[in-house]
């Protein structure tokens, strides 16, 4: 159970980092509330604890007017108020007069959160109005967990329509298209899509999605080049006998080069007949 909750703390910030470019190390705004919490229920050191939450480095932040909220709940806030001067300071517009909590987050949060803060809250006022902001992790405690709140519907609606408009040319795109395509006709009438001969004969053009890609330098993805089969490897083949060395050993068998087998001719020994016709003749 701990290692699926885990999984899925890190899938929530992974989508906050991807979609709207959040970077370690994470900051995180705390209120008194969850301030209170920690230490009511010993998670401490905070910044160990939130940084096994998130999985990366995290810089812990407060506001004056935070501050000043804890100091006037009396001795029951005196060690949150403590922990609460030990984080850093988060600069608010509220130095001559001091707002509420949930105001002050609220103005440094802003309509689009530039500032990429983790909003670390046991209120749940506060946890409902940053569900509306896109781009405002939430995190909060139960008990003695921690836990970051799931992108809401409209976070997620937010981002797939920033999707989509990624995806279409703006209108000072097109403007810059417009004025491209104008110019290349001008410089080479052959090429627009209307031309035609002196016979009123329509000429060969080129299509004009293909001029476009071509004036915007978007070139087509790459063709899969199959490798193909290649010859044995010259060092691991057998050595070609050569021809003379080939003759040669023929020659010693006894035959000739033409191939045919040379006939060989036997001498007989006249010796001893010719000296027994001498002793008859005697």
């Amino acid at each position: 159970m701990r290692v699926k909750k885990q999984k899925r703390h890190r899938k929530v910030v992974r989508f906050y980092a991807a979609c709207f470019g959040f970077r370690e190390p994470f900051k995180i705004i705390c209120d008194g509330t969850f301030i209170h919490h920690l230490i009511a229920h010993d998670l401490t050191p905070a910044d160990d604890v939130l940084s096994h939450l998130v999985g990366a480095r995290v810089l812990l932040f407060t506001s004056r007017c935070v501050i000043g909220e804890l100091k006037s709940l009396g001795k029951d806030y005196a060690e949150s108020l403590q922990a609460a001067q030990m984080l850093v300071t988060a600069r608010c517009d509220h130095e001559e007069k001091r707002v509420s909590a949930e105001k002050c987050v609220e103005s440094i949060i802003g309509g689009s959160n530039a500032e990429h803060f983790f909003v670390a809250t046991q209120d749940a006022e506060i946890r409902k109005m940053f569900r509306e902001i896109p781009g405002v992790p939430v995190i909060y405690g139960l008990r003695n967990s921690l836990f970051i709140e799931q992108p809401s519907t409209h976070q997620r609606e937010f981002v797939k329509s920033t999707e989509e408009k990624r995806l279409h040319m703006s209108d000072s795109e097109y403007q810059k298209l417009r004025k491209i395509k104008l110019k290349n006709k001008l410089e080479n009438p052959v090429d627009s899509p209307d031309a035609q001969d002196d016979s009123g004969n329509e000429l060969v053009t080129i299509p004009e999605k293909n001029i476009a890609r071509r004036m915007l330098a978007v070139t087509d993805k790459s063709k899969f080049k199959r490798k193909r089969a290649k010859g044995p490897n010259p060092l691991s083949c057998k050595k070609k006998k050569m021809i003379g060395d080939s003759t040669a050993a023929e020659n010693k068998d006894g035959e000739t080069s033409g191939g045919a087998k040379r006939k060989r001719t036997r001498k007989r020994k006249r010796i001893q007949k010719d000296n027994n016709l001498g002793e008859s003749g005697c």
